[in-house]
């Protein structure tokens, strides 16, 4: 039977410990940083707000707003994002914007038409 040196395995298992703690742990560890909040990720930071401008919101999505229907200052409008999809399909997302007394009071996209398939 083999006798084993008890003084010198516990001098190699702790040697083995420390080297591997040493390295996984630097003397300047800083607790991890908090994850950034969903809306500083994304990457349109001027997103809509009530109370905006027609001009403010247009700006704001990056496309054009056409009238569809309302008085002047109570109007609704459309805005119509061209992109994404594949390179088969074209995209066209439309957003339609509510606007009371010139600010923005309400949006709602619309996502009713197929855009996949030919329509009937």
């Amino acid at each position: 039977m083999l006798a084993f040196d008890r003084t010198a395995l516990n001098t190699a298992v702790a040697a083995i410990l420390a080297a591997w703690l040493g390295g996984a742990v630097p003397a300047t560890a800083r607790p991890p940083a908090a994850p950034a909040s969903f809306t500083a990720t994304l990457s349109n930071n001027t997103p809509l707000a009530f109370g905006m401008h027609a001009q403010d919101a247009a700006q704001a999505l990056g496309a054009p707003l056409s009238y569809v229907s309302g008085r002047p200052g109570n109007e609704i409008l459309l805005a119509i994002r061209h992109g994404g999809g594949s390179g088969w399909f074209a995209r066209n997302d439309r957003l339609y914007l509510q606007f009371r007394h010139g600010r923005l009071t309400g949006w709602k996209g619309d996502w009713g038409n197929r855009w996949m398939w030919p329509q009937p």
